[in-house]
């Protein structure tokens, strides 16, 4: 089995405790996730997260057809770093841990993300033609609602004269 990763950094201009409240709450997960997937959470998770958690979800990857997703929270160090796993989904692995680090700027956020495909659904082939683009393309919108949300001009004149203020997005 062949297994893909994407890396993605991104600089928030605010502490690492407000990172985590923010990222650690499933229920935001809506908020950066593309509209034209259909996201929904169908449990009702905890509004931070904790090992062992399950949450379900349903989406529309392909073409508008709903999917079953179901994640567990594996590993949880507040505020540092959590770690979840898809138990069913479209996916044979999803390993996705989320980083938090304090830095002069604010807070770096790194995503790492460890999936595969099997063969019989054509991983390699269909990795090359949709999959990896439509997980760029994921990654690419959630990385602008995050500026939006932490990095605007908006954003930092409500935090003038705070330590939060920071330079550019790495």
């Amino acid at each position: 089995m062949h297994y893909n990763y994407i890396k993605k950094k991104q600089i928030l201009k605010v502490g690492i405790n407000e990172a985590w409240e923010f990222f650690s709450n499933p229920q935001n997960l809506a908020k950066i996730t593309p509209k034209e997937l259909n996201f929904s959470i169908k449990s009702e998770p905890a509004s931070n997260i904790y090992p062992g958690q399950i949450i379900t979800y349903t989406v529309s990857p392909i073409l508008g057809i709903p999917m079953k997703w179901m994640t567990e929270i594996t590993n949880v160090n507040a505020p540092y770093q959590f770690i979840d796993n898809q138990r069913v989904g479209p996916y044979d692995v999803w390993h996705h841990q989320h980083f938090f680090k304090e830095v002069p700027e604010g807070t770096l956020m790194t995503d790492l993300v460890y999936y595969s495909i099997s063969p019989w659904k054509l991983g390699g082939i269909a990795d090359k033609l949709f999959v990896r683009k439509q997980l760029e393309k994921i990654f690419d919108f959630r990385y602008e609602v995050v500026e939006e949300l932490f990095n605007s001009e908006t954003k930092k004149s409500e935090s003038r004269n705070s330590p939060k203020e920071i330079r550019k997005t790495v």
